[in-house]
């Protein structure tokens, strides 16, 4: 397989966030460039505001045009807009999801083409970002839609633990309407093929949370694990794919049951990301798994409480960063080996 450096563009997120501040952090360190080339998209301008406000004088971008004049010892920077844009921090409005969804649309046209090998994407604000250009919950949906995919799965991934969740950024009144064991066992897919082709687990194994509490307590506090989850894990055993469950939620984190698991699906977006975010503790990334593309972002959002205060930790954005490098390694060198396969023959039962 070829050592080439890898190309990893970066969109900012919400310019009013901390997207630039743990991205400047994140590339400071000039060994960085041992392992990917960066090439953010942004704005230099911005850029500078918050190198200045962080008190990282001596650091600075690598500015280009395209991707192909990226410097392979620097980090990279491809000015996506020219005018000069009003920065306030922890302000949520619409200057913020503007220059986001500009950044955004122009690393991930730049990643379809080929000129990008993955993308690192920093927090958007879902709320200011819409416009008649992104009319979408966030980025999982706005990728999944772009590369063309029939599903996609919202993958929380740290060094501990690995969580998927059926349902994404929907109102948790809907959750109930939403499942399907068509859709679970469409879920529990993708997960075992990302853990077996993106991280080489040969045989994975993946617990299944209930939805109610006490999974339902047989039927007694609901029914949708009855009707639809364990037909939903059911069928999924029945293509080969190690899923247990249903779990509930509560004693299945408190009593460390998730340790014995590969990969954990959960009903809705809070039931596995609370938890999450708690064991992985500012170490998780996101990873949108079921796409032709890669792509990973830090596990946190835009953080407007601090924003502007040198207070962020740049440890997700940079465990995203090197997640993203070792995913697309994986996917190369699992490609290069099933390309290589040895032939093999039926002996004869006459052979001496």
């Amino acid at each position: 397989m070829s050592e080439k450096k890898l190309k990893i563009g970066v969109s900012i997120g919400d310019v009013n966030g901390i997207g630039l501040e743990v991205i400047i952090k994140t590339f400071a360190d000039n060994r960085i460039t041992d392992f990917c080339t960066p090439i953010v998209y942004g704005n230099t301008k911005i850029a500078s505001y918050y190198r200045k406000n962080i008190g990282l004088n001596d650091f600075s971008f690598h500015v280009i045009n395209h991707p192909d004049q990226a410097n392979d010892k620097r980090a990279n920077m491809i000015n996506c807009w020219d005018e000069d844009v009003k920065i306030t921090p922890g302000e949520e409005n619409e200057t913020g999801g503007k220059y986001a969804f500009l950044s955004l649309e122009a690393a991930m046209n730049d990643l379809l083409d080929g000129k990008l090998d993955a993308l690192v994407t920093a927090p958007i604000n879902k709320n200011s970002i819409q416009s008649e250009a992104f009319k979408f919950p966030g980025h999982t949906e706005y990728l999944q839609s772009r590369t063309g995919a029939s599903d996609s799965l919202m993958f929380m991934i740290s060094d501990d633990l690995r969580i998927g969740v059926v349902t994404g950024h929907i109102p948790l009144k809907d959750v109930s309407q939403y499942l399907s064991s068509e859709q679970i066992v469409s879920k529990l897919q993708l997960m075992n093929q990302c853990l077996r082709n993106d991280f080489w687990i040969e045989k994975p194994k993946i617990a299944v949370l209930g939805l109610n509490p006490h999974a339902g307590d047989h039927g007694l506090i609901g029914t949708e694990e009855k009707e639809i989850i364990q037909p939903a894990i059911e069928r999924a055993q029945e293509l080969d794919i190690f899923a247990f469950g249903p779990y509930p939620a509560d004693g299945f984190f408190a009593g460390n049951n998730y340790k014995n698991f590969d990969g954990i699906l959960a009903m809705y977006h809070d039931q596995g990301l609370i938890p999450f975010k708690y064991i992985a503790s500012h170490r998780g990334i996101n990873f949108t798994a079921g796409l032709p593309i890669v792509r990973t972002s830090p596990d946190h959002g835009t953080a407007f409480d601090i924003a502007g205060k040198n207070m962020a930790s740049a440890d997700s954005f940079r465990s995203a960063l090197f997640a993203a490098i070792n995913i697309v390694k994986q996917r190369e060198e699992q490609k290069t080996l099933l390309s290589n396969r040895l032939k093999t023959k039926r002996l004869s039962k006459d052979r001496d």
